[in-house]
């Protein structure tokens, strides 16, 4: 690893008060956005998709980790599976967009084809005339596979293959949702915000800490900073809020609310009594962001256009508030005041803190072997 980014790490895990957030670096430098991809975003569980994009026998959508593409596809037995998005002849990237490719997945370039079960069935005129090439044999050249877990409508997947079993992994996210019934858990609506000019750890961040609530969403919340505690669950940070029914403003998001993410990108907030919304956040590079909600109703119930509508346009009305502030923290990472990574709040941001400790020893611990 670069010295550089070793010696800003280290000085980062030594204990001070109050702590100093992440150097500059871990924001706004490709080469620790290089590290971070082979370390974060490969030896863990990574979120990458929702199960009910893939309606049917043959869809495949596509999405990338640590730069590298990959596809979900649903088999004829309706199950997803997660592939390397590149053909083996000549490493082709296979799918470009969502769509349904029927009962094969055919290379454009070769026609090189494969099932849905990522197996290879056919290399058109791959031994001339012959009818095989000695030594190839199809059954060793399929796609290859990337280790998958689904919980509910949610898809991850690790690189590596060696994270903990996800059931184990993601335990301490779980539990706070075991007083749900998920068959009612339902998509109601999808915001796709595109590209924001911002590193995917100030949006992980922002969602974690409450600190900024009463300031930043001042008019589309109604939640006082007072009311809320921070989460630090292993790899479950977070925060919450409890609030009273006369503390309630219709219209806005002042409503008792559990701010929970599963380390690194995964990011689920639950709002009572019948709202859950999980955001995928993408990273592209070391300085901007793919984003987008999905919102459930919990319990079954059945919502009117205009309900919906307003819905989304609260929550776009919010993310944009949000996405504001972290492109401003983006830009401030150029100042070397930013060095240092600046402070924070032991009790409004011990969860921040947790957050980036787990990406410095990420980092740190992982990269040696690189």
């Amino acid at each position: 690893m670069n010295e550089r980014i070793d010696i800003l790490l280290s000085n980062f895990l030594k204990n001070s008060v109050p702590a100093h957030g992440l150097p500059a670096v871990a924001y706004n430098d490709f080469e620790f956005w290089e590290i971070e991809s082979e370390t974060v975003f490969t030896q863990n569980w990574v979120f990458v998709g929702f199960v009910h994009e893939l309606k049917k026998p043959g869809d495949v959508v596509t999405c990338s980790v640590a730069g590298q593409p990959l596809i979900l596809i649903k088999n004829k037995l309706g199950e997803i599976n997660a592939f390397h998005n590149a053909c083996r002849h000549r490493c082709l990237k296979l799918v470009d967009e969502a769509k349904n490719v029927g009962t094969k997945l055919r290379c454009p370039y070769h026609s090189w084809t494969y099932n849905l079960d990522g197996e290879l069935c056919a290399t058109p005129f791959f031994a001339g005339e012959e009818n095989q090439v000695e030594g190839f044999e199809l059954s060793k050249h399929g796609l290859k596979p990337v280790r998958l877990a689904i919980w509910h409508d949610w898809i991850f997947v690790n690189l590596s293959a060696d994270a903990p079993a996800f059931e184990e992994y993601s335990a301490p996210l779980i539990k706070y949702f075991d007083d749900i019934n998920f068959d009612q858990v339902k998509p109601v609506a999808t915001l796709d915000f595109g590209e924001i000019s911002t590193n995917w750890k100030f949006l992980m961040e922002n969602f974690i800490e409450p600190y900024h609530v009463q300031f930043v969403h001042r008019t589309t919340t109604n939640q006082p900073l007072k009311d809320h505690h921070t989460i630090v669950d292993d790899v479950c940070l977070g925060s919450a809020v409890e609030l009273d029914e006369k503390d309630k403003v219709k219209g806005s998001l002042s409503v008792s609310s559990r701010y929970l993410t599963l380390f690194p990108n995964f990011i689920i907030g639950r709002y009572f009594p019948d709202q859950i919304g999980v955001y995928l956040n993408v990273p592209v590079d070391s300085g901007h962001t793919h984003q987008k909600r999905v919102i459930y109703t919990t319990e079954g119930q059945t919502l009117s256009k205009d309900e919906v509508d307003a819905m989304k346009k609260l929550w776009w009305d919010v993310h944009k508030e949000d996405h504001a502030i972290c492109e401003r923290m983006q830009l401030g990472r150029a100042s070397p005041v930013a060095k240092e990574g600046g402070l924070l709040s032991p009790y409004w941001e011990d969860s921040v803190r947790a957050f980036q400790t787990m990406i410095a020893e990420a980092v740190m611990k992982t990269s040696k072997n690189i």
